[in-house]
């Protein structure tokens, strides 16, 4: 039996996904642009794409831009929303690569950032947020669900504090761990962007959404050509977009039942491990997201776990390797875990096609493995 449990690094694509895919390579192949019936088909197919999108977040045709997936949104955001008389940016110490490299490089050309501190549960002070904000603060640009430990952000109090500013303050979502396992509204959030990757519910790699609220004073990523509304040239990456769309809408099917299913199964997964395992550190907070599950396993070594589980077809991650003056996860680093916790940390991310069958037997293995592991290390002690 293989065991996938790293749905947050990436997801299999549904039979359906590669199927419509594979359909826009052999039948829908034509170019979006061209002006003869098989490219005004395809690029009618796209527009009906771009609405079935928008209505799972409730936000307008016109406001959905494809892109190559979150990296390049969050990107595209934190290097063209910026102005001389607008040059700061407020975010979180926690954010993912795609966003804290952008903006050490960014700052690197003078603009100003602040980097919120968070809690022992991953949670930035709101407080502390609103005192930062500042005449020149151009954007607030925070993770919705933190790809590490699964930390759900006080997103909706933001938008709603950015409401009373009398200057305008952009807010920029990371919301690549939050679609389909977050139900919400970037309108009723106060959300201006919200990134999303196609590859995280069930997509192909390569493609990605970027919502963009109407009226955000946006300048373009790419030029070139007239595609995305003049804002993102390029020839669409039309059996991405194709794939995508089933993607989104297997994934919105009964969203409130998938969400319970996959949080069942993190509790079951919790339960079972507490159970089964002594010496053991949850480092995901008890109001996380429905799918991430985060432990330490004292003296054990998690880059060492992870290998030994994968000869048993059990997979799983470690905290992502990010530049630090610590060594591992700087998640678990600016959360102050000892050296100890963040060196025998794993990361269990889980889906809807998980089961609990895959998960008593994860258990299973897992126990079995750290048996091993205590006992060799013991031995050469």
């Amino acid at each position: 039996m293989e065991i996938y449990l790293d749905n947050s690094s990436t997801t299999k694509p549904y039979k359906e996904v590669v199927k419509k895919m594979i359909y826009a390579l052999e039948v829908d192949y034509a170019n979006p642009s061209s002006l003869h019936k098989k490219g005004v088909q395809v690029e009618k197919n796209i527009k009906n794409i771009r609405q079935n999108i928008a209505r799972t977040i409730g936000a307008k045709d016109k406001e959905i831009f494809f892109v190559s997936g979150a990296t390049e949104a969050n990107n595209w955001i934190l290097k063209k929303i910026v102005n001389k008389r607008k040059n700061h940016i407020i975010t979180s110490s926690i954010e993912h690569p795609s966003v804290l490299q952008t903006l050490k490089d960014i700052e690197k050309e003078g603009i100003e950032v602040t980097y919120l501190k968070v809690d022992k549960n991953g949670i930035i002070n709101l407080e502390e947020l609103k005192n930062c904000i500042k005449e020149n603060t151009a954007l607030i640009s925070i993770m919705h669900v933190n790809n590490e430990v699964g930390s759900i952000q006080p997103i909706l109090e933001i938008g709603k504090h950015l409401k009373t500013l009398k200057e305008k303050v952009y807010f920029h979502v990371d919301g690549v761990q939050s679609y389909t396992k977050i139900n919400f509204r970037p309108s009723k959030y106060n959300i201006d962007f919200l990134s999303v990757s196609a590859h995280k519910i069930h997509g192909p790699k390569g493609i990605g959404f970027l919502y963009i609220k109407e009226n955000s004073n946006i300048k373009p990523f790419f030029s070139g050509g007239s595609q995305e509304f003049g804002l993102r040239s390029g020839t669409e990456n039309v059996p991405g977009i194709y794939g995508m769309d089933e993607a989104v809408r297997i994934s919105n099917e009964n969203l409130e039942q998938r969400i319970k299913k996959i949080s069942d199964l993190k509790e079951l997964l919790k339960k079972e491990i507490i159970k089964n395992i002594e010496n053991i550190k949850i480092n995901t907070p008890e109001n996380s997201v429905c799918h991430i599950l985060n432990i330490s396993f004292y003296g054990i070594k998690g880059e060492v776990l992870l290998h030994y589980l994968e000869q048993k077809n059990v997979y799983v991650s470690t905290g992502s390797a990010c530049s630090s003056k610590k060594k591992g996860s700087h998640v678990l680093n600016e959360m102050n875990l000892s050296s100890d916790e963040i060196e025998g940390a794993i990361r269990f991310s889980l889906s809807d096609s998980n089961t609990e069958e895959e998960i008593i037997e994860a258990v299973k293995i897992l126990k079995e493995s750290i048996k091993d592991l205590r006992f060799i290390i013991k031995r050469k002690r």
